[in-house]
């Protein structure tokens, strides 16, 4: 909820704004925690902050990743945190992230922590981020750990921005079959049906079926086209429910190709998860968790649940993975096993990323390169096999003709 607030600071100073909170009176906490009283408070209308920031503005990844790296450098030259967000804030044009930062200096300027900060904002910056910052402060290596961090989301928006795009083309390529189908049936069909017909010769078996399939369309397509509506929403209301979104995760895993494909894009982000916050210093326990809840994929993240109580109950990390041997590959198995013997499992995890980030980039091209000459023969065979049905007929009547 957002609130607009009038207050006076230590100095006598008036200040007005804005806070995010759960409800009133945590705004009004989180105000005096700053060393504000609070003159007046207000909640904004819903519509009013939805209109203004969520329809309009979002903060995307690539926000996120260029704010690390000028975060990093601001750091780096010795800029205390303060002026740091203060200039970030100013000079922000994405008007949902310049509130948030402004928030965020606000928080700090009362002596609030930079993970502290963060926390606030779980729609933008995630758990796993705000644990790495705090172990940034903890360490003393901010500037580093906010390099580390636009490293990796950028390595993550770079991986699924090209999975997206690979799913894009057979996606058009589907739909353009459908339409040009659609069409057919509705419109060149019934007037070509209309020629057979009249001519008073046997129709074929075929021709028949698509005559048919044709009529269809034409008397009941309204009560079709309401049916995919309601069928569309019904999946879109299965979707937003815990079984529904698991029952679908599971559907996507298994589908032939693109299930591999989401496989691998998965334990790509596991194991960079891993690498990058155990090389940071997070405990083993606190880093499985972490990545459990940013992973993607409510599958893997009951998997990751698992293996979070094996490894409190003593199991090694290999151990918990190899127990899910139908989501874990064998070769990420083995390899930590490696790593645990050897003390290196940091450097592991980063070779496991590295590598299933090229067997996605290789997994998309080869997908890519397959799907557009499937899709080309099987909609080219599709209107072929269409026209032949309904062509034939005709040719066959002006056979006869002459």
């Amino acid at each position: 909820m957002l609130f607009k607030y009038k207050a006076i600071d230590e100095k006598g100073v008036s200040k007005e704004g804005e806070i995010d909170a759960p409800n009133r009176d945590m705004a009004i906490s989180g105000l005096q925690h700053r060393g504000l009283v609070v003159i007046s408070i207000n909640e904004e209308t819903e519509s009013k902050s939805f209109f203004h920031f969520s329809f309009f503005e979002k903060v995307k990844m690539k926000d996120i990743v260029i704010l690390s790296r000028q975060i990093s450098t601001l750091f780096e030259a010795q800029v205390s945190a303060l002026k740091a967000f203060t200039m970030l804030a100013t000079n922000t044009e994405n008007k949902l992230l310049k509130h948030k930062l402004t928030q965020i200096v606000d928080d700090i300027q009362a002596g609030v922590s930079i993970s502290g900060a963060l926390s606030h904002h779980p729609d933008v910056f995630s758990d796993f981020y705000v644990n790495m910052v705090k172990v940034g402060e903890e360490t003393g290596k901010l500037n580093q750990t906010f390099l580390h961090l636009a490293d990796y989301l950028d390595r993550q928006y770079a991986l699924t921005s090209k999975t997206k795009n690979a799913l894009i083309y057979p996606a058009f390529v589907i739909v353009t079959f459908f339409v040009v189908m659609t069409l057919m049936f509705t419109i060149v069909i019934p007037k070509l049906a209309v020629i057979i017909q009249d001519s008073a010769q046997e129709i074929p078996f075929f021709t028949k079926i698509v005559i048919g399939i044709s009529d269809l369309f034409v008397h009941y397509g309204f009560f079709v086209l309401i049916f995919l509506v309601f069928f569309g929403i019904w999946i879109w209301r299965l979707s937003t429910t815990a079984q529904g979104k698991v029952y679908l995760d599971t559907l996507k895993l298994s589908t032939p190709g693109i299930g591999d494909l989401y496989k691998k894009l998965y334990l790509s982000r596991i194991t960079d998860n891993l690498s990058t916050m155990l090389d940071s210093g997070v405990p083993m326990v606190r880093a499985i968790d972490i990545t459990a809840q940013v992973v993607g994929s409510l599958v893997y993240k009951d998997l990751l649940e698992y293996v979070v109580d094996d490894v409190k109950s003593g199991s090694s990390l290999s151990e918990a993975f190899g127990k899910h041997n139908q989501q874990v590959s064998g070769i990420l198995v083995q390899m930590i096993q490696v790593g645990e013997e050897t003390g290196s499992l940091g450097f592991i995890l980063k070779t496991l990323a590295d590598f299933y980030k090229r067997e996605v980039d290789s997994a998309i091209d080869t997908l890519v390169g397959l799907i557009e000459p499937v899709m080309i023969v099987v909609l080219g065979f599709g209107v072929g096999i269409l026209l032949v049905s309904v062509l034939m007929p005709i040719y066959n009547m002006a056979g006869s003709i002459s």
